[in-house]
């Protein structure tokens, strides 16, 4: 049997009340997630369950454009979003597998892709 981990996240941000400062849909500190690094990501709740995982080769613009697209997974849940986790994973398989792994262990609610369980 594997053993997978999921990695601590090197990054967390949460969603201000009432940002004073220039934001989208209520996140400030987008600076705080490296631009040009790998990784995965996961939107939380304010209940702390999870929403959605993603992964991408340059984190900060991927995890943006889910809140600007009009395609995205979780466009019509935006607003739901209280929290997002960013581990940082340079190997793209391993993105992969742990990507599958939270989305299926986790029962990541908007994740339509990936899915084995149901």
């Amino acid at each position: 049997m594997i053993q997978i981990e999921i990695p601590t996240p090197e990054v967390t941000i949460y969603k201000q009340e009432a940002p004073t400062l220039s934001h989208i849909y209520g996140f400030t500190d987008f600076i705080l997630i490296p631009r040009d690094k790998a990784g995965i990501f996961m939107f939380y709740n304010d209940k702390d369950e999870l929403l959605f995982v993603g992964k991408a080769r340059k984190l900060r613009p991927r995890i943006k454009k889910h809140f600007e697209d009009t395609v995205s997974d979780i466009k019509d849940h935006r607003n739901e979003v209280t929290k997002i986790e960013v581990c940082l994973v340079e190997n793209a398989v391993h993105r992969e597998i742990y990507e599958t792994f939270i989305i299926n262990e986790h029962k990541a609610k908007y994740n339509v892709d990936k899915v084995l369980y149901k």
